[in-house]
């Protein structure tokens, strides 16, 4: 039998929707949970970025970037009907969209986490903060105001895009914010919330605590 596929990962981070779209499409997996003091580090050997999540195949491949790997699971099992085929008239749409939440939204998690990687002095941190999560709310609200969404992001079916805009749309600035930018992105992540399918998954991994809309 072979080897299944290794997922270095965290509760809450970029992890999960990968680990979701591994649920979906029912595949085996091992999961190495990175420590709560210091989650978003690997063993440097895996990922000399200290990075999560970052995934071995089972031939040891090492493959790191969230959306490439979203990409690249939904391309090697089309079975799972997570993404447009390569020459689906949604496919533009969908690699377009993958890679501006990968760049534009989600990359700002590296100076949210310590804004000291960026500044001196531990004052301007709010600060820093602050203009994080206005980037990201505009940034949501420029996505919203483009897709031509049906019952997901891409049509009626869902797509690895919907498992990715539901994760990071929890984070800063928290959901709230999240619903009045993004009012068309807020019906489909409600509906990705409530899917019969993950419910099990998202109790575990990204679970919906008391207050956790912001």
């Amino acid at each position: 039998m072979d080897k299944p596929i290794t997922i270095y990962g965290a509760i809450a981070t970029g992890s999960v929707p990968i680990e979701a779209a591994l649920t979906l499409l029912d595949l085996p997996y091992d999961l190495v949970e990175g420590e709560a003091a210091k989650r978003y580090e690997v063993t440097g050997p895996v990922n000399p970025l200290r990075q999560i999540p970052t995934m071995v195949l089972p031939g040891g491949e090492v493959m790191t970037e969230s959306a490439a790997i979203l990409i690249w699971l939904a391309d090697r099992y089309p079975e799972g009907r997570l993404a447009p085929a390569p020459l689906h008239r949604r496919r533009a749409a969908y690699l377009r969209w993958m890679s501006f939440v990968s760049s534009a939204i989600y990359a700002l998690a590296w100076v949210r986490n310590d804004p000291l990687r960026l500044v001196s002095d531990p004052a301007q941190g709010p600060v820093v903060l602050e203009r994080i999560a206005d980037r990201r709310a505009t940034c949501w609200r420029t996505m919203d105001a483009q897709i031509q969404p049906g019952q997901y992001i891409l049509g009626d079916e869902l797509s690895v895009l919907d498992l990715y805009v539901t994760v990071i749309s929890r984070w800063s600035p928290r959901r709230k914010r999240f619903y009045a930018c993004a009012p068309r992105l807020a019906e489909i992540v409600r509906r990705v919330d409530a899917d019969p399918r993950l419910a099990a998954f998202w109790a575990e991994r990204f679970p919906f605590d008391e207050g956790w809309e912001g």
